[in-house]
C-alpha cells in the first residue's frame, strides 16, 4: 500500500510540475519596454482543462502527502509497555508483623 501511495506521489508531482510550466504565466502578455497592457484587467488566457488538470494535480498531491505521513508515522510505532516485560509479582505478605514491644528499662 505504501509503495503504491508513493508512486502516485511520484507521478502526481512530476506531472503537476509540466503542466504548471505548460500554462502562460499572468504577465505573459508584457514586453521588455512596457508594452502589453495591464494584466490585472486582461481576459484570462490559458484553457480551463489546464487550470482543472491543475487543481486536480494538487488535490492529489495534497491528499497523498498526508497519506504517506500517516502510514509512514505507523510503520515503526511501538510503544515502550510492548518492549519491556512486566515485572513478576511479589507474594503477599501473610500476616502483618505485630508492632515490636520497647525493651523494659534496665534496673539499677
Amino acid at each position: 500500500m505504501y509503495h503504491v501511495l508513493m508512486g502516485i506521489h511520484i507521478l502526481a508531482c512530476i506531472l503537476m510540475v509540466f503542466i504548471v510550466l505548460l500554462q502562460a504565466g499572468r504577465g505573459a502578455g508584457f514586453n521588455v519596454f512596457g508594452g502589453g497592457g495591464d494584466s490585472l484587467f486582461a481576459t484570462p488566457t490559458g484553457s480551463s482543462f489546464l487550470k482543472k488538470l491543475t487543481a486536480w494535480m494538487a488535490g492529489t498531491f495534497a491528499v497523498t502527502s498526508l497519506l504517506l505521513t500517516l502510514l509512514q508515522g505507523r510503520e515503526g510505532f511501538r510503544s515502550v509497555t510492548n518492549t519491556v516485560a512486566a515485572p513478576a509479582a511479589a507474594p503477599a505478605p501473610s500476616a502483618p508483623m505485630p508492632p515490636a514491644e520497647p525493651a523494659a528499662p534496665a534496673k539499677p
